[in-house]
């Protein structure tokens, strides 16, 4: 069976000329935006995420204001630097990277971003608005999976609509952040939406689930969870996992939730790590925080902007 690889980078490219041309709009109309990003410790992760932002930002020529905290930051003086992001005219999006040292409450922390600020949609007014299918934010990793398969249904020549209406889709992971959101935009779209996590793993194996899915979205965070036996022929694959792993010359590189190089020969399309969901992230982090300086200036997009529902041109990369 000859697999076709979801080519994020290209869908990434498409995506990035859209919004800059947004960001000149942005300026036309006497409106600034700015993403401030706040990290407390050194997780490898969120290290080189700050990183790629830092230099998407610079490519799009937007602010980019980043706050270093040591590990040792208490809760409270993280909510003070999120207060004083959330009072500065510069800044139009807030992104607070995960993961945070077990001894501050996660919680807390989002409930302090201004909502409308909040570009990635983890205070609780904007996670409800997004269940609720209504959503001020998309957030960026749960948009970009459902962005690269709508690009890959387009150029499949598969009618969306139809294709959800039909489709199972079961999502291997239940976080906050990208597994619950995953969900809501799969029921946006109609289809039958399945969620499981590590238990089903434990308990009566997770194959029994994912191997049903006509689309099987992973994003569990453990590297080659899903192996050739958990998916059936005809899938298609979105493997959200971005997983530290360090070889055998001590260099270290990333992963995902999909052992590749067993399913890949079994599915129907499948995305790459790296290379497929992590480059759309990154641009429609930015693509929020252009859209939260229109709703804070009281000026919304001149055209409705792109959304998870309305993907770019598809590009499609066959192997």
């Amino acid at each position: 069976m000859s697999v076709e690889v979801i080519d994020g980078r290209a869908a990434a490219r498409s995506l990035q000329r859209s919004l800059a041309d947004e960001v000149e709009r942005l300026r036309d109309d006497g409106l600034g935006a700015g993403l401030a990003t706040i990290r407390v410790g050194h997780d490898f992760s969120s290290v080189a995420y700050e990183r790629r932002l830092r230099r998407l930002a610079a490519e799009l020529d937007l602010p980019f204001l980043h706050t270093a905290l040591p590990v040792s930051t208490t809760g409270a003086q993280l909510v003070e630097a999120v207060a004083e992001l959330n009072d500065s005219p510069a800044v139009s999006g807030i992104l607070v990277l995960r993961p945070l040292p077990g001894h501050i409450d996660e919680a807390t922390v989002f409930r302090a971003i201004d909502p409308r600020k909040d570009i990635e949609a983890v205070h609780p007014e904007n996670a409800g608005l997004l269940a609720l299918g209504v959503p001020r934010f998309v957030p960026s990793t749960p948009a970009a999976a459902f962005h690269l398969l709508d690009t890959w249904l387009n150029s499949a020549g598969e009618d969306r609509v139809d294709f959800y209406h039909r489709s199972l889709i079961v999502v291997v992971g239940r976080s906050n952040n990208v597994g619950k959101p995953v969900v809501s935009l799969g029921y946006d779209r109609q289809a039958t939406v399945q969620s499981v996590d590590e238990w089903a793993d434990r308990a009566t194996g997770i194959g029994r689930h994912t191997r049903r899915a006509d689309v099987l979205i992973v994003a569990a965070g453990k590297a080659g969870l899903i192996k050739a036996e958990h998916v059936s022929e005809n899938a298609v694959v979105i493997d959200v996992g971005i997983n530290p792993c360090e070889d055998e010359d001590g260099r270290v590189h990333m992963v995902g939730d999909v052992d590749y190089a067993s399913v890949a020969p079994r599915v129907r399309a499948i995305t790459p790590v790296p290379g497929g969901v992590g480059p759309i992230t990154d641009v429609w982090l930015m693509q929020n925080t252009v859209l939260a300086a229109r709703l804070l200036a009281g000026h919304p997009p001149p055209k409705a902007p792109l959304t998870a529902l309305n993907p770019a041109p598809p590009l499609l990369e066959a192997s």
